[in-house]
């Protein structure tokens, strides 16, 4: 099979894109006047067009995935190898690299003993989702069905997980959605809404009030991200984890992390939630996990959640009566298996700890620089630096501003990435998540980037 590339000449594969790709997030009328961007090659944390321009990409892939870089034929090399030996069996049986890779997964994440393979971090969480209601239905007599979910938290792109959306824009038009998903406010120190000492402490009280007025025995999850991503990089506060599993615990909550984003070293940690002392009883992860080699999520649990799925083996309805089609693919756990051997034996968790703090400390010396820039947080090589007209008031930045620094810095050869189509008024957050391969070079050349991009832009 050919892909007929000539590199002197990509017009007919731009055409096609045109005449027939659906991109993902595109008003496709601009596509009428423009070409789409069509990417060819990529190699480290470069990309290259179908115009032979080269770009630094410091959003890993647009979607915060391709972790350990772009061009790793020790990857590639390893799918195909896989591929040739056995491609596919359901998950109704097992295989080498699903066996493999769990066992190297499961040593990652103590207190952790199950996975359960799908192809998307969407799937991934819905997986979660039908655990908890038909837990509720078995061992809680159809009580304990509710999961609740944070403001500003993104959990998926299908009906369900968008039920738990607390990024309205994505959700507008696509419901209604299933009941029982009931919303808890956000965590966001900057955008703090009681003016406490204790700010982690009382966002975190506010769930309870949440858990109290929707009665303790018809709460049965808690699904919140690690560090909230596309809802604005939020770090959660001092004292917010440890109050939030300890109102789990009280009132028999099960608490759903959601690493699809955080996961396999995106803060520093292998996950996110490693950061916080959380002990979760279900972990859900994607992106990261095979750096976009392949397709695949895996849905961790707890032994005691999977021991509620075994306490009637002559009921042919009390298991888990799922099944994801793609993963069943040894692909993908093929994949990820050589992705956590590259995080590991290049030290790339250390690197990001390294280099997240030589981003901060950029994003911060900014902030003395240009009075656009009202906030900078971030964990690992996941960071973000919100814009706002006005400091003192925190008046967010116009939505097309913030679009005209990335669009900007897209001009100068570096890829950015900004909130958007999440919060209605808040779409004001710059975002970086380069991979965890950056060198400091590749962070100085990002953060001087954002720095010409303010001053222009604002001048």
């Amino acid at each position: 099979m050919t892909l007929d590339l000539n590199p002197n000449d990509m017009s007919h594969v731009v055409a096609a894109d045109r005449a027939h790709v659906w991109h993902h997030l595109s008003q496709h009328k601009q596509y009428e006047t423009i070409d789409p961007r069509v990417f060819v090659e990529g190699k480290g944390m470069r990309l290259w067009d179908a115009t032979g321009r080269e770009f630094l990409d410091a959003v890993s892939g647009g979607v915060w995935t391709v972790n350990v870089g772009y061009g790793r034929e020790s990857i590639a090399n390893a799918i195909r190898d896989q591929l040739v030996k056995l491609n596919y069996y359901a998950g109704a049986a097992g295989t080498v690299p699903g066996a493999v890779f769990a066992r190297k997964l499961i040593e990652k994440m103590p207190g952790m003993t199950r996975v359960y393979y799908s192809n998307s971090g969407s799937e991934a969480n819905e997986k979660v989702y039908k655990m908890v209601r038909q837990i509720a239905a078995r061992h809680h007599g159809g009580k304990k069905w509710k999961i609740l979910y944070r403001d500003r938290d993104y959990h998926g792109t299908t009906i369900g997980t968008l039920a738990t959306s607390g990024q309205d824009q994505r959700a507008i038009a696509y419901g209604p959605f299933p009941d029982g998903f009931v919303r808890v406010p956000h965590c966001l120190e900057y955008r703090k809404q009681w003016d406490v000492e204790n700010y982690g402490e009382r966002a975190a009280d506010a769930i309870e009030e949440v858990i109290l007025r929707e009665g303790p025995d018809t709460v049965g999850c808690l699904v919140l991200e690690p560090v909230t991503a596309g809802g604005g990089v939020i770090t959660p506060p001092e004292g917010y984890w440890q109050r939030v599993q300890e109102i789990c615990r009280k009132y028999d909550i099960l608490l759903h992390i959601d690493e699809v984003v955080c996961g396999l070293g995106r803060t520093g940690t292998w996950f996110g939630y490693q950061q916080y002392g959380i002990e979760p009883d279900f972990v859900t992860m994607a992106k990261g996990v095979a750096s976009g080699y392949a397709a695949i999520s895996c849905t961790v649990t707890t032994e005691r959640v999977f021991e509620m799925f075994k306490d009637a083996p002559e009921d042919g309805m009390s298991f888990f009566r799922d099944i994801s089609t793609f993963g069943g693919c040894t692909s993908g756990p093929v994949a990820a298996i050589e992705n956590m051997r590259i995080i590991e034996d290049e030290g790339l968790l250390d690197n990001t700890v390294a280099m997240g703090e030589r981003t901060l400390a950029n994003l911060n010396a900014l902030m003395e620089k240009h009075k656009v820039i009202g906030d900078v947080r971030g964990k690992g090589l996941f960071c973000g630096a919100e814009l706002v007209s006005d400091r003192a008031t925190k008046e967010p930045m116009d939505e097309k501003k913030v679009q005209a620094v990335v669009a900007d810095c897209l001009a100068q050869g570096v890829i950015i990435g900004a909130t958007n189509r999440s919060l209605p008024g808040f779409n004001n957050t710059l975002c970086l998540s380069p991979a965890l391969i950056a060198t400091a070079d590749d962070i100085d050349r990002i953060t001087d980037a954002i720095d010409n991009a303010l001053t222009k832009v604002f001048a």
